[in-house]
Formats: structure tokens, sequence, C-alpha cells
């Protein structure tokens, strides 16, 4: 599971045989059920989740108990909820396992020595988030100006695998559509 994270670090950033065996101790691995809530909304976030296998995902839950999906985490990809876990603010959304998932986490402590031990991190942290803010933005403004159809064919060009993967009811919440409405489109883009 480790190797998984470690080949991800090789591929973006430089780092030696050295560095990565003093990244080892920051983090940790984990496995997970499906289900299993890994953020509670109003909690204080105490860690950053890159995932080696399975699928997490944020999301909230508005006051008619409807579940609005934010983000969807794969194999390779990170998730926090960024603002709790550095500013130590109650987390505006949930985290859970969409399946059994198996990641690495470090907490804010591990975080910030990992930046200290590999430099080049740093930048790599500042990509990650131009991409999140850059990814937010392009979903806001699909949401308020796209197509339940557009939206659908650009999930299944950021999510390639979870088109399959996921149940129809959660790619619509992601979506902003009904489970019925993603049912219709997706049969009108087969007959296509």
């Amino acid at each position: 599971m480790f190797s998984v994270f470690t080949d991800y670090l090789k591929e973006k950033i430089p780092i030696t045989d050295e560095q990565l065996k003093k990244v080892e101790q920051l983090f940790r691995t984990k496995k997970v059920e499906k289900g299993k809530i890994l953020l509670q909304l109003g909690e204080v976030c105490q860690y950053t989740y890159f995932v080696t296998n399975g699928c997490l995902r944020s999301y909230v839950i508005d006051d008619k108990g409807k579940e609005h999906i934010l983000q969807f985490a794969i194999e390779n990809w990170w998730i926090s909820e960024q603002v709790s876990f550095s500013n130590h603010e109650p987390a505006m959304y949930f985290i859970d396992a969409v399946e059994d998932t198996e990641f690495v986490q470090t907490d804010e402590q591990g975080w910030n020595e990992f930046h200290k031990i590999v430099p080049a991190a740093l930048e790599m942290n500042r990509k990650l988030q131009m991409n999140s803010l850059r990814s937010f933005q392009k979903r806001l403004v699909s949401h308020l100006s796209a197509s339940g159809e557009e939206r659908y064919l650009s999930f299944i060009k950021t999510y390639p695998p979870l088109a399959l993967r996921l149940p129809q009811k959660m790619i619509a919440s992601y979506l902003g559509v009904t489970p019925e409405s993603l049912s219709r489109i997706r049969k009108e883009l087969a007959t296509q």
C-alpha cells in the first residue's frame, strides 16, 4: 500500500531514498470498510488522506436530508477538508468511504514535517491546491450553466472508472440531478 504512495511521490517530485525513509515515518497506512465516516460535519479535520486503493468522497447533507457530493478521491488522489485541517475550524462537510478503501494519512505535524524533509513537496502542494481550486471553480460554473448531459460527460472525462464503479444515485448527487434524470441522460447518450 505504501509503495503506491512512494511511487506517486517519485513521479511528482525529486525525492531521495533517504527522504522517503523519513517520510514513511510521518504517514500511516489505513484500511476502512465501505461506509466508514472519516470526518463528521463540525469536527476539526485531523488528517489529510492519499488514496492508494478504493474511493473516498466529501459531501454535505442539506436541511431536507439530501446528500450533495462535492468530490470523489480515487487512487492517487488526495482528499481533506483543507480549511478545517489548516485553520483548526469545524469541518463544513463529511468525508467517508464509498468502497472498501486503503489510504495513507498524516496529521498537521506530519504534513508540516513532510514539507521540511522534502522542500519540493511545498511546490507539489501548491499545485495540488491550485488544481483543487480550479476543479471547484469549474464545477461551480458547470452547475450554474451546463446541462445535465454536459455535466455527465465532464464527470466521465474526470472520473472514467467511476462511471462503472459507483451507484447511479451517487453520480446523480455529484452532478446535481435526480437519479431518474441521470438514467434518461445515459439512455439518450447510448442511442447517439
